[in-house]
C-alpha cells in the first residue's frame, strides 16, 4: 500500500467514525440544502480521547478533551452548537499559572445510547443516561439517569420517559377489555 493510499484510508476511517458522507461531509440522511459546516465538530485536545459511535450524530459540537475522554453511544444525537467539556482549570492557582493549570484526566463525559442533547446545551464532566433528553440551552453538571428529561441552568429533572416495555404493557392493558364478557 502506497503512502497516499494509507493516508486516504485513514482519512476515510476518520470520516466514517463521524457518520459522514465522504463526498460532502454531511451525515447520512442530511438534506442537500443543509450547510456542511453544521456537521463538523470542533475538537480541542487529543482527538484519540474522542469516541463517537458511527450511528451517532454530533453536528457542529465542541468537544474539549483536555481533562478526560468523551464517549458518544449508538444513535445518540445532538442539536447544533452543543458543548461537551472535560476541561477545567485549577482555581487554587492565580494569574498565568491558572491559565495553564489543567488536570490531564478524571473528568470524562459519557453520552449513552439514544440520548438526545438539544441545541446549545453544555455538558460538563458527567454521564448522560441512555434514551434521556437534555433540553435546549441546558447546563448539565451532574449525571442524568437513563430515560429522564432534564432542562435548565443548572439542569433539573423535569420528568421520566416511559421505558419501551412499559409502553407496550400500557397498550396491552388498554386492549385487555376487548372481548370480555358482555362485549359482542
Amino acid at each position: 500500500m502506497s503512502r497516499l493510499d494509507s493516508v486516504t484510508s485513514k482519512a476515510r476511517r476518520f470520516v466514517a467514525a463521524f457518520g459522514r458522507r465522504p463526498d460532502d461531509g454531511k451525515p447520512a440522511g442530511a438534506r442537500d440544502t443543509e450547510d456542511p459546516s453544521l456537521f463538523r465538530p470542533l475538537i480541542y485536545g487529543d482527538p484519540t480521547r474522542l469516541h463517537i459511535h458511527p450511528t451517532a450524530v454530533v453536528n457542529n459540537a465542541l468537544f474539549n478533551l483536555s481533562s478526560g475522554e468523551v464517549t458518544v453511544g449508538e444513535y445518540a444525537f445532538f442539536g447544533h452548537s452543543v458543548s461537551v467539556l472535560t476541561g477545567t482549570h485549577d482555581w487554587t492557582k492565580f494569574g498565568a499559572e491558572r491559565q495553564i493549570a489543567v488536570p490531564q484526566s478524571g473528568r470524562d463525559v459519557v453520552i449513552e445510547e439514544g440520548a438526545w442533547v438539544s441545541s446549545h446545551a453544555i455538558i460538563v464532566a458527567c454521564r448522560i443516561g441512555a434514551h434521556s433528553v437534555v433540553g435546549v440551552g441546558s447546563l448539565v453538571l451532574h449525571d442524568v439517569e437513563p430515560y429522564t428529561i432534564v432542562a435548565g441552568s443548572p439542569a433539573k429533572v423535569l420528568r421520566e420517559i416511559p421505558r419501551p416495555h412499559d409502553v407496550v404493557k400500557a397498550e396491552f392493558d388498554q386492549h385487555a377489555g376487548v372481548g370480555e364478557v358482555g362485549a359482542e
